[in-house]
């Protein structure tokens, strides 16, 4: 499979969520899918290099809009370019190319890439596929959202999202398909 990872640009090298996305890297180049990612620093970098150290495939997926913002270019581990002009046609080359998504702990970047994601699946016009949101961060965070506005959202939205505790668990998730059902961990 294609799977694309989300997550944050701020994590560092030695941090445990640098070596989280790390270990997440090397699980899905081990079981042979192919690693999309935002292409840049942070957990971008560590999925990557993970991914490129296990022998696997990795799309970096940049934009002209985020290094002109920020004086950037592709991880060393990123294998295939993937360059769009905008941030937009970025998120959508990462939600629409792959087969399954793996959201880590991540800013309002990663919500975004989330949401948008997770709206494109309820509104049917993304065919329905894994999303998998990894850390009590999640799920905390959509717990108090179906809670607080759940009268605002159509009928079971929570079905388009799994949570995870931990990356070992997402990774198995993908691969056994446990995915039948909604909100498995």
């Amino acid at each position: 499979m294609n799977v694309t990872v989300f997550g944050g640009a701020q994590p560092q090298p030695g941090t445990p969520a640098y070596q989280e996305a790390h270990l997440l890297g090397k699980l899905l180049a081990e079981a042979e899918h192919t690693v999309l990612t935002g292409g840049y620093i942070g957990t971008m970098e560590a999925v990557s290099r993970g991914a490129a150290e296990a022998g696997g495939h990795v799309i970096g997926v940049t934009c002209e809009e985020i290094e002109n913002w920020r004086n950037i270019g592709a991880n060393a581990w990123v294998r295939e370019e993937r360059r769009k002009k905008t941030l937009i046609e970025r998120l959508q080359s990462l939600i629409y190319d792959c087969d399954a998504a793996i959201a880590l702990p991540g800013g309002p970047g990663t919500l975004t890439e989330i949401s948008l994601m997770w709206n494109l699946m309820i509104v049917e016009s993304l065919p329905r596929r894994p999303l998998v949101l990894v850390g009590d961060g999640w799920q905390s965070v959509f717990d108090q959202f179906f809670h607080s506005f759940s009268t605002y959202m159509p009928r079971n939205p929570e079905q388009a999202l799994w949570f995870a505790e931990d990356v070992e668990t997402a990774v198995k998730m993908l691969e056994s398909n446990i995915l039948s059902s909604p909100l498995g961990t």
